[in-house]
């Protein structure tokens, strides 16, 4: 009885669907081929090195660019997953059982493609530590907030942009895996997730529905598919763009000073927004280098 329940736990459902997708062969970008091979056209040598080595922003590329270059992966990653969700669409109501499920899975699959390109452009670290093993906590609750943006939850958003703040403070290369996965942004991972689990169903029935006539099943699920996906997409690079972890402006120069003496200079970030702060009270075939 137990058992049951936990499989319809709406947040344990969405997160069934996200370890499914994340196995997919194709879906985990790894970042330096990414932004090499995405930056390469716009960007001298040297920039593109730094940007990898350490974030574009840091490269001084200019939000402006990269709002350019993540509008050209959207644009790859929309045609691709209405392409398929339409080719899936075509068996007709015989093969539901079949279809929906793997329609599911190469949908929320280039979610994370594309949650993972906007992530790497706008000055996020690597996601995935290990190609193909298994997803950590801390990203798999990072993964739930870029979705929770992607749909528009204002939980979802104060959250990515708290762990913006703690990244961007802290001149990080890797995620805050304690706030992540037990501190003060998981409650806000948790209630995300429970949304997700209930959105997500009431859309895999949607499109098994459109699926039920074979051929214009096709048209109505690419069109679903494109409907949904596109919106979404843009609304995470709009997030990710606004947030001062991306610009380049927000780094200043600091200077140590030791008995009157200066000792080093670097480069950190102006710290987050204050409002963002405030949030920490609220309980609340796929491979292809290319864009």
């Amino acid at each position: 009885m137990r058992q049951g329940k936990e499989v319809e736990n709406p947040e344990s459902r969405f997160f069934a669907v996200l370890l499914a997708a994340a196995k997919l062969p194709g879906v985990r970008i790894h970042r330096e081929a990414y932004l090499r091979s995405a930056l390469a056209r716009h960007c001298s040598e040297e920039e593109v090195r730094r940007a990898i080595e350490e974030t574009p922003a840091a490269a001084g590329i200019t939000v402006e660019l990269l709002d350019k270059v993540a509008n050209d992966s959207i644009r790859y990653e929309t045609a691709k997953v209405s392409a398929l969700s339409a080719a899936a669409g075509i068996p007709g109501i015989l093969a539901l059982p079949a279809t929906v499920p793997a329609d599911t899975a190469q949908y929320v699959g280039h979610m994370l493609r594309i949650a993972q390109k906007l992530a790497y452009l706008y000055s996020w670290p690597e996601l995935f530590s290990d190609e193909g093993g298994e997803v950590d906590d801390a990203t798999k609750g990072m993964l739930t907030l870029f979705f929770g943006a992607m749909f528009g939850t204002q939980s979802a958003n104060a959250a990515v942009g708290k762990v913006a703040g703690m990244l961007a403070e802290q001149v990080a290369k890797e995620l805050p895996k304690k706030a992540l996965t037990h501190g003060v942004v998981y409650p806000m991972v948790k209630k995300v997730a429970k949304y997700l689990g209930v959105k997500m169903t009431t859309q895999s029935f949607a499109k098994g529905v459109s699926k039920a006539i074979p051929v214009v099943g096709a048209v109505v699920s690419g069109g679903l598919t494109l409907a949904t996906y596109l919106p979404m997409a843009k609304r995470l690079k709009k997030h990710l763009a606004g947030l001062p972890l991306a610009d380049p402006s927000h780094r200043v120069s600091e200077t140590d000073v030791v008995d009157g003496e200066v000792v080093e200079e670097h480069e950190t970030f102006a710290p987050a927004d204050a409002e963002l702060h405030d949030a920490e009270t609220t309980p609340v075939k796929l491979e292809d280098p290319r864009p």
